[in-house]
């Protein structure tokens, strides 16, 4: 029979879900698994249908990072190289999509997978969740991940977990700001869409051009942050959407997005 997808895509009400579809290798970042993850992710991208992306899984193991088989000695430095750099472009496309993305959580993310949930613009996670960056242990340290992890969480606790390898829980992660939200299992699938529901409810525009900025700037000094976002606000009030939303807020009505 024919294999099955590394990826499923589906697409409803606004909602892109890509599903994480090899639960028998603990949907590991293999090569060809991170080109279907591209794919779905670039699909019709700028569609305006499309309003957000939830990235998910099936099995009990949300990610558990690289394919380490394909990361034996056997395989030559060219392999090696290319396996790292699709990865570095997965994860930075993520926040470079004109829409939010959303990891939906359960089970454990490990290493790149952990990396994965840290580039999502939001995560919310099932009690039974885990994070972890356990390279340290087999000899590769989890040096990729870190750039991700760096920037979500503070640095000691990035440090702790790139150092020991010891999992954070669930409610840890949320303490530290690695997730959005934390929920029972039973609650997930329905928290997600909630989110996902009222984020279909802003222009698709004005979202793209904030979720823009705001990963533009978080890296600048507050004084050049100020300016590029001074420039922007100023920029969304020409926006079509900008001024529908300013005049049906006047006018005590729902605005009516063209986005």
């Amino acid at each position: 029979p024919p294999a099955e997808p590394l990826t499923e895509r589906r697409q409803a009400g606004g909602v892109r879900t890509i599903v994480l579809n090899n639960p028998r290798r603990r949907n590991a970042l293999s090569l060809p698994m991170l080109q279907s993850l591209r794919r779905d992710l670039l699909h019709d991208v700028k569609s305006r249908e499309l309003r957000v992306i939830v990235i998910a899984a099936k099995g009990p193991v949300f990610c558990s990072g690289h394919d380490l088989k394909e990361l034996s000695s056997e395989d030559d430095v060219k392999h090696h190289s290319q396996v790292f750099e699709l990865c570095a472009e997965v994860m930075t496309l993520i926040q470079k999509l004109p829409v939010p993305v959303i990891a939906k959580v359960n089970g454990m993310a490990t290493a790149a997978g952990c990396q994965l949930v840290a580039s999502c613009d939001i995560a919310v996670a099932s009690e039974k969740s885990q994070f972890a960056t356990p390279g340290v242990n087999i000899g590769l340290f989890c040096s990729t991940p870190a750039v991700a992890l760096g920037r979500s969480l503070p640095r000691k606790v990035a440090l702790e977990m790139l150092f020991t390898g010891e999992p954070l829980s669930a409610h840890e992660a949320l303490m530290h700001g690695l997730v959005s939200k934390v929920v029972p299992e039973d609650k997930l699938e329905e928290e997600t869409m909630k989110i996902s529901q009222k984020i279909c409810e802003s222009s698709k525009s004005v979202l793209a051009l904030g979720k823009a900025t705001f990963y533009r700037q978080i890296t600048q000094d507050l004084d050049t942050a100020y300016k590029i976002t001074t420039q922007v606000m100023v920029d969304n009030l020409t926006l079509r959407d900008g001024q529908e939303g300013i005049e049906a807020f006047v006018q005590k009505r729902k605005p009516v997005w063209s986005h």
